[in-house]
């Protein structure tokens, strides 16, 4: 089974087959080693590979450029399939980091570009990140300090040479190129550009693997660029029009990561809700007392209310709508849900709930970091509030 849409199918049946695609992979090739990834600390190359040859890479991504065709509703039907057996945010993450990482250089890359990174990672061959973070930066992208000077008429060409250092890179260990926020003109948001730095380029390093509290198996990195030398064929789009290209990208990122807090808190209210059904306290079933139940019955709630609300903000953004402080919302009410939801599922599963290894547990440490990753919830609700008319 592979994920390409066939004419005869309509949109509700297509995701169907989408979701039962996502959940049947996670089954088979994710979730007997998911503990194992956890330890080790990263996923597999083969995963990725075995993903693009269902088709689950290209989802999203043009099929003239090696990838599947559809929409953001199609990447959420896919990935609540994989949430609902059992993948954690963190696989998600790691697994579909290309997702940050290509739609800037599949929108306005070169056709050299698409067929140097967006095909060959759509195929499972190379893994991409995307680096903007930097150290003491964080969400402010317009004030990051990375350079790149260019330089002409050298011996091997036209080249940039990039210098600076970024932190929290998702899938950075195992990256084999990454998509680089630079400053290349002056300061502010008018002077960031787009860089596709090939990780074997000289003066490129992996600084150190950085630990976390959750998703464990999704590998984070602190780089460095020291008189890194990259070809300005390498330039994504236009030069100078890189913060553009950034902000165009944030609301799908934002609302893959409404997905992973409503998916991993669904997951782990169905878990708990077996477990609540099945445990005995002094002679009955925990679902038999009624605080117990009112709490489920929140939980769902929460759930619910935070899919609704990511679908139609989705719905929207597919029909081609501006929808970058409600995907802001968005993602709030999820994080909030998860929030909530996982720290009910840890106290409902008892001493069991708080050991390391089972699968509320990850989702707890996981759920920590989606309010801050994609932009902070503090600093989106002030752009929320800003689109929205609500200051001075």
């Amino acid at each position: 089974m592979t994920a390409t849409r066939t004419t005869t199918e309509t949109d509700t049946d297509h995701r169907r087959a989408l979701t039962a695609l996502g959940a049947e992979f996670t089954r088979r090739e994710v979730a007997p080693h998911l503990a194992d990834w956890e330890a080790a600390r990263e996923v597999p190359r083969e995963l990725h590979r075995s993903a693009a040859g269902q088709g689950l890479l290209g989802i999203s991504f043009p099929e003239e450029q090696g990838g599947e065709g559809g929409d953001l509703l199609d990447t959420i039907a896919l990935q609540e399939g994989m949430l609902a057996e059992g993948a954690s945010s963190g696989l998600l993450s790691a697994l579909f980091t290309h997702g940050i990482a290509l739609p800037h250089v599949s929108t306005h890359g070169t056709a050299d570009l698409v067929d140097r990174y967006v095909r060959p990672t759509l195929a499972g061959e190379l893994i991409g990140s995307l680096a903007i973070t930097e150290p003491g930066g964080g969400s402010d992208v317009g004030n990051l300090r990375t350079s790149a000077r260019l330089e002409r008429g050298g011996a091997d060409g036209d080249h940039y040479v990039v210098n600076g250092a970024k932190t929290f890179i998702t899938s950075g260990t195992r990256a084999d190129f990454v998509t680089t926020a630079v400053r290349t003109g002056g300061a502010g948001v008018g002077g960031v550009s787009l860089l596709v730095v090939d990780t074997s380029t000289p003066g490129f390093s992996v600084d150190r693997k950085l630990e976390k509290m959750g998703w464990h198996c999704s590998d984070t990195a602190e780089l460095s660029y020291v008189d890194v030398r990259v070809p300005v064929a390498n330039l994504v789009g236009e030069e100078n029009a890189g913060f553009w290209y950034i902000a165009e990208q944030f609301v799908v990122e934002r609302m893959a990561l409404a997905v992973h807090a409503y998916g991993i808190a669904a997951r782990s209210l169905a878990l708990t809700k077996a477990y609540c059904q099945q445990r005995e306290t002094f002679g009955e079933p925990l679902v038999k007392r009624q605080v117990v139940r009112h709490r489920l019955v929140e939980m769902h709630r929460q759930v619910e209310v935070a899919r609704a609300y990511t679908h139609e903000v989705a719905r929207r953004h597919v029909a081609g709508e501006q929808v970058v402080a409600e995907a802001c919302l968005a993602k709030q009410t999820a994080c909030d849900a998860a929030t909530y939801v996982v720290d009910e599922a840890v106290q409902l599963h008892g001493g069991t709930g708080y050991m390391n290894g089972t699968e509320v547990e990850m989702h707890y440490r996981d759920a920590r970091i989606l309010p801050i990753g994609g932009g902070a919830t503090e600093v989106l609700t002030d752009l929320a509030a800003k689109l929205l008319g609500y200051t001075a």
